[in-house]
């Protein structure tokens, strides 16, 4: 080390100092449709291992003002059946799932992103011509009753 070198020293971090820093936390959250029904106040996440309980209040009422009334976590097991093209066996990794309950009064629905569309004339009309076309068909591939269950193929 040069003898003119020196080391930069930084003022230690004081609440309400002059510091124009920001802290965002290193964690997501996946908002997940549950497999099961759950009450309308309770939203389903898969989070971060590393997410505690609190952390995942904190998270939701800090950056997103929404009210949590209680916070239960678990951690699923990644699948361990599959194998690779060595005939070792791959396990996906594991992943923690919370149920939150929202604040009093809050519910939650997932959005309907892809809503059954009303079917007009024209939509009817194919279906009920690709219905006539079909019944049809397996008229015609039936065959004659007259043969007695003998295949068209075996000539008589």
């Amino acid at each position: 080390m040069a003898t003119g070198a020196r080391r930069a020293v930084y003022p230690l971090f004081q609440l309400g100092g002059p510091q124009l820093r920001i802290f965002r936390p290193n964690f997501f959250m996946l908002a997940v449709r549950p497999g099961v029904p759950q009450p309308e106040d309770t939203v389903q996440f898969r989070v971060s291992m590393e997410m505690t309980k609190v952390d995942i209040k904190n998270y939701l009422e800090k950056i997103y003002n929404v009210p949590v009334a209680a916070v239960r976590t678990r951690i699923q097991y990644g699948a361990n059946n599959k194998r690779n093209h060595k005939n070792h066996r791959v396990k996906k990794p594991d992943y923690k799932v919370a149920y939150v309950q929202l604040g009093r009064g809050q519910t939650f629905q997932f959005p309907n992103l892809f809503p059954e569309k009303e079917q007009d004339t024209e939509t009817r009309s194919f279906d009920d011509f690709k219905n006539k076309y079909m019944e049809r068909e397996k008229q015609r591939q039936e065959g004659d009753p007259r043969r007695g269950g003998v295949p068209d193929w075996f000539g008589l």
